[in-house]
C-alpha cells in the first residue's frame, strides 16, 4: 500500500497572527480624508430632515429655534423693522449649530460607509464546483449555493460561500478578509474548519459543506455592520440622552416663562425692553446641553469604527461598550491560549535506543496519520534528524488508523510492528507481545504529565523505544498580554478540558489569574452566570462549537474567525485575525469610548457656565443695571454677547469633533483617577475656555461692525 507524507508546507503558520499587523482590510483612514468629508457634509443637510432629527432632541430643539428666528426675521425685514443685522447672524449661527452636529454624526458615518463601499470590492460572484447526490460534479456560480451544498475546492479556487471543512485539508490564503498575507490551515474537524466566501485556496484540497444562503454571507454581514446603518444605542448613552432631553425640557420651560416676566420687570422699572425672540432662542440654546446633544451618536459610531479598524467586527455598539467595563475575563485554553493543537516537541529514547531510531518509527508510524499531532511528530523527525518523507510502496506496509478502543495507531511495515498511541496503551502493546518495559517508562510520563504535556509512547514490536513529547503550545506573548489585563483589573481565567495538572502547569506558563480544569459546556455556563450574579461583567473568547453556549451568556463574547460557524454566530463579536487576547484592544476602546463621552458631557455643562455670565447680564443690563457686575468679560453691548455666545456654541461643537471621532486617550487607571483626571481637564477646562473664546468673539465682531 503506497502513501506519501501528509503535506505540511513550511511557509504556513498554523494559526492566524497573534499580533496587529498592518495591511488590514479596514484600513484607518486620515481623520478629514476628503472622500469622507465630502460625503459628511453632503450628508449634514440630508440630515436636517426634522423627522429624521428629532431622534436627537436637543438638535431638534436647535433647529426648531433656528427656524423660528428665520421666520422672524424674514418677517422684519418684510415690513422694515427689528435689528435685522442681529437677527440674521443669530439664524445663521443657529442653522450652523445643527449642521456642525449633523456633521459630526455623518463624519462617523461616512467613515464606517467608506469601509463598506471597500468591502463591496472584493465581493465576486465566483464559479463553485457543487457535489450532486449521484455523485458528478456541476459548475455553478456562488449565487446559487444554498445551505447545505457541498463544494470541491481546489488549488487556486475561490472558495464560493461561507462553510465548514468536511474533508481534506488545505492552505488558504484570508487576506480578503483579515489583511493578513500569510496564508493559514484550514482542515476537517477541530476548532479550525471554518472558511470565508471570496477567501482563495492556495494548496491541496478540500470539500466545503456551505452554511450561508446568498445576501446572508459573512461578509454581507460584515458590511451593513461597518455602514452602522441600524447602529443601536446601548444603554448608557438611552440614560445619557434622557439626561439631556430632560434638561433641554427643563430650559425649554424656563425660557418660554421668561418672556411674560421680562415684559412685566420693563414695565414696572420703566427703562429697558424685553428680549426678543432671537434673543430668548440664543439663550435656550446656550443653556441647554447642546455640545454634547451634538456630539453623543459620533462618540458611540466612532468607538464602532475603533474596533473594525482592529479587525473586530462587533454586532452593536452595546457588545462595544459592555467590554469597557469587563471585570472577569474567560480564556479557552485550546486555539486561544494554546495554538490549538498538541505538537511534537521533543523524541526521548529509552536505555539502548538512540533518539533517531525513535524518531524513524515515530515517523513510519506517523506517515498516514492525518491528525496535527500526526502531521507534527513528521516535522520534527525531519527538523531534528533530517528524516524526510520516503518512498514506501515496495514495502507491504499496512497503516493501522488510530482507534478510541486500542488508544493507538501505527504501521505493519517489513516484519516490524510500529505503534504510537497512549503510554497505558503501549504498555499494554508490549506486555502482550512478551516485551518488557523500560524502569523509566512511567517516571518519563508521569514527568510530562506534570510538566502540562502529553506522552506519547512509541514501541517497535515487544520492545518500547521511547516518547514522544507532545506539547500544548502556549502562543507567543500570551504572557506579557495577560498581564496588560491584569494592569486594566481585568480578571482572566483559563478554561480547559484538560485534568487539573496539565490546566495547573498551562495556566502558569500562560499567567492566568485562575482557571477552571475538566469544564463542560455546562460548567463554563454555570462559571459566567455565577459570575453575572456577583455584579461582574464578563467577557469570553472561544473558538468551538462546545464554547458557542458561554460566548451567548457572556456579556462580551468574542469569537475567533478561525472557528466554528456555532461560535461566531454565538457571540456578539469576531475577530478576523483570530487572536484572542485582541481583546484587550477592544476592552481599551470600550473604555476609551466611555470616558470620552464622561469627558465630553462633563466639558459640555462646564463650559455653559461661561455662556451664562454672557447672556444673562447681556439680556437684562438695561432694566436691572446692577446685573451688569456680573459682565466680568466686559462684553461691548447686548447685541455682541449674545451673538458671540451662540457663535462660540456652534464652533466648540465642530472643534471637539476630531476629539469625539478619536476619543480620549486611554491610560489604564483606577475609576477615581479617571474621575479625577476628567474634572480637572476637561471640567475645569470647560468653564475657563469658553470666557477667552467668548471675549475674542466679541471683539471681533465690534472690530468688524457686526454687532
Amino acid at each position: 500500500m503506497a502513501t506519501t507524507q501528509a503535506p505540511t508546507p513550511p511557509a504556513v503558520s498554523q494559526t492566524d497572527s497573534t499580533s496587529l499587523l498592518p495591511g488590514k482590510l479596514v484600513r484607518a483612514r486620515p481623520l478629514f480624508d476628503p472622500e469622507i468629508v465630502r460625503r459628511a457634509l453632503r450628508d449634514s443637510f440630508i440630515k436636517l430632515n426634522p423627522i429624521t432629527l428629532v431622534k436627537n432632541p436637543v438638535m431638534f430643539v436647535v433647529e426648531v429655534g433656528a427656524a423660528l428666528t428665520t421666520i422672524f426675521l424674514i418677517r422684519d425685514v418684510s415690513i422694515g423693522s427689528g435689528a435685522r443685522l442681529f437677527e440674521t447672524q443669530i439664524s445663521i449661527w443657529l442653522w450652523f449649530t445643527v449642521l456642525f452636529a449633523n456633521f459630526a454624526e455623518a463624519m462617523a458615518e461616512a467613515r464606517g460607509k467608506a469601509q463598506a463601499d471597500t468591502l463591496r470590492k472584493t465581493k465576486t460572484d465566483s464559479m463553485g464546483r457543487r457535489l450532486c447526490n449521484n455523485g458528478k460534479v456541476e459548475i455553478v456560480p456562488a449565487s446559487k449555493l444554498r445551505s447545505g451544498d457541498v463544494v470541491m475546492c481546489e488549488t487556486g479556487d475561490l472558495i464560493p460561500g461561507d462553510g465548514e471543512v468536511v474533508e481534506g485539508i488545505a492552505t488558504v490564503d484570508e487576506s480578503v478578509i483579515t489583511g493578513e498575507s500569510a496564508p493559514v490551515i484550514r482542515e476537517s474537524g477541530g476548532d479550525r474548519s471554518a472558511v470565508t466566501g471570496g477567501t482563495k485556496v492556495l494548496s491541496d484540497h478540500v470539500k466545503v459543506r456551505i452554511t450561508s444562503n446568498p445576501g446572508e454571507t459573512f461578509l454581507d454581514k460584515m458590511i451593513a455592520l461597518v455602514e452602522g446603518a441600524e447602529r443601536q444605542k446601548t444603554p448608557n448613552e438611552i440614560a445619557l440622552n434622557i439626561l439631556i432631553a430632560g434638561l433641554t425640557l427643563i430650559f425649554l420651560l424656563a425660557v418660554a416663562t421668561l418672556h411674560p416676566f421680562a415684559v412685566y420687570a420693563v414695565s414696572s422699572v420703566g427703562a429697558g425692553k424685553a428680549p426678543t425672540i432671537a434673543v430668548l432662542v440664543s439663550l435656550l440654546v446656550c443653556l441647554i446641553p447642546t455640545t454634547i446633544g451634538g456630539l453623543l451618536s459620533a462618540i458611540g459610531i466612532a468607538g464602532m469604527d475603533r474596533v473594525m479598524q482592529h479587525n473586530v467586527l462587533a454586532m452593536s455598539g452595546r457588545a462595544v461598550e459592555a467590554s469597557g467595563d469587563v471585570n472577569t475575563l474567560l480564556l479557552d485554553k485550546t486555539g486561544t491560549i494554546t495554538l490549538g493543537n498538541r505538537q511534537a516537541v521533543e523524541f526521548i529514547a529509552f536505555e539502548g535506543v538512540t533518539a533517531a531510531e525513535l524518531a524513524d518509527a515515530a515517523q513510519l508510524s506517523s506517515l498516514a496519520d492525518e491528525t496535527p499531532e500526526g502531521r507534527s511528530i513528521v516535522v520534527l523527525a525531519k527538523e531534528k534528524h533530517g528524516l524526510r518523507g520516503r518512498e514506501i510502496s515496495d514495502h507491504e506496509a499496512h497503516f493501522i488508523p488510530f482507534s478510541a478502543y486500542t488508544r493507538m495507531s501505527g504501521v505493519d511495515i517489513d516484519g516490524r510492528m510500529l505503534r504510537k498511541g497512549a503510554s497505558g496503551a503501549i504498555a499494554t502493546f508490549v506486555k502482550e507481545l512478551g516485551g518488557e518495559l523500560p524502569g523509566n517508562f512511567e517516571e518519563i510520563s508521569d514527568r510530562i504529565s506534570r510538566g502540562g504535556g502529553t506522552p506519547l509512547a512509541v514501541a517497535d514490536g515487544p520492545r518500547a523505544l521511547g516518547i514522544v513529547h507532545l506539547k500544548d503550545i502556549v502562543k507567543g506573548g500570551m504572557k506579557e498580554r495577560i498581564g496588560q489585563l491584569r494592569a486594566m483589573g481585568i480578571r482572566s481565567v483559563m478554561i480547559t478540558g484538560d485534568n487539573p495538572l496539565t490546566a495547573a502547569a498551562i495556566a502558569a506558563e500562560a499567567g492566568v489569574d485562575d482557571f477552571l480544569a475538566q469544564a463542560t459546556p455546562a460548567d463554563k455556563l454555570t462559571y459566567i452566570k455565577r459570575q453575572q450574579a456577583e455584579g461582574r461583567l464578563v467577557a469570553m473568547t472561544g473558538d468551538g462549537t462546545n464554547d458557542a453556549p458561554a460566548l451567548a451568556q457572556a456579556d462580551v463574547g468574542l469569537a475567533m474567525n478561525t472557528g466554528t460557524t456555532a461560535a461566531k454566530e454565538a457571540g456578539n463579536m469576531v475577530d478576523l485575525d483570530s487572536n484572542p487576547t485582541k481583546l484587550i484592544e477592544v476592552v481599551a476602546i470600550g473604555k476609551q469610548l466611555l470616558i470620552t463621552r464622561g469627558a465630553l458631557t462633563t466639558f459640555s455643562i462646564a463650559n455653559d457656565v461661561a455662556k451664562y455670565f454672557a447672556i444673562i447680564p447681556a439680556m437684562f443690563m438695561a432694566t436691572y443695571p446692577v446685573l451688569g457686575r456680573f459682565n466680568i468679560m466686559g462684553l461691548h453691548t447686548p447685541q455682541s454677547a449674545v451673538l458671540a455666545a451662540v457663535i462660540f456654541n456652534a464652533l466648540i461643537i465642530i472643534a471637539l469633533v476630531p476629539l469625539a471621532l478619536r476619543g480620549v486617550k486611554y491610560r489604564p487607571a483606577g475609576a477615581a483617577s479617571l474621575l479625577r483626571r476628567n474634572v480637572l481637564i476637561y471640567g475645569i477646562g470647560g468653564i475657563i475656555v469658553p470666557f477667552p473664546g467668548i471675549w475674542l468673539l466679541d471683539q471681533l465682531l465690534v472690530l468688524l461692525h457686526l454687532a
